[in-house]
């Protein structure tokens, strides 16, 4: 039998991802080339303009990746135990997790197109959709804490569904809205 990854090993591996996704997002953000002789009112209209879509996206995400790391210890929290199934479910979110600054990148430098928003919000459904699968497959395996009722863990189930429920809503409201649905 293989050995298991220890489940404080594989929460020590998932927060340094979280710290890189959003790293990598900070240091994606370029700072604009401003002349010396331009006014103070001229050098707000240029940082506003060349980097305000950049920096709203990026504030955006840098939240949702911030919930997704709550909802992440929120749900490992109470898994008492590793199994390999969660250990690859749990690679699965965290590849979602890394997708989000090209998806970030993306939206900021195309963000006109409909299918570039749509696939910003996949990504950002579908690392939520996996956590819920890891909590999911925690539940039903037994690997979670044996003192959580089927309230509690109902509860932890519809708190890690609500984010992506709300992204496939704003792909959905995108149709109608683009701009809309964005800040949705």
């Amino acid at each position: 039998m293989p050995a298991k990854i220890r489940l404080e090993h594989v929460i020590s591996f998932s927060d340094a991802i979280f710290a890189f996704s959003i790293t990598f997002m900070a240091i994606s953000i370029q700072i604009p080339n401003l002349p010396e002789n331009l006014t103070q009112p001229q050098v707000i209209d240029r940082l506003v303009g060349e980097l305000g879509l950049r920096f709203t996206v990026y504030a955006i995400s840098f939240f949702v990746i911030g919930a997704y790391w709550i909802s992440y210890h929120q749900i490992f929290n109470h898994i008492t135990s590793s199994h390999g199934i969660i250990v690859w479910l749990n690679l699965a979110f965290l590849f979602f997790i890394t997708l989000i600054p090209f998806a970030v990148d993306l939206q900021v430098d195309y963000s006109s197109y409909h299918v570039i928003f749509i696939l910003y919000a996949v990504v950002l459904t579908a690392a939520g959709l996996s956590l819920t699968i890891i909590w999911l497959y925690a539940s039903k395996n037994r690997l979670v804490d044996k003192s959580l009722n089927h309230t509690e863990k109902q509860h932890i189930f519809l708190e890690s569904a609500l984010l992506p429920s709300v992204f496939v809503i704003s792909i959905l409201v995108s149709v109608i809205d683009l701009h809309a649905a964005f800040y949705l």
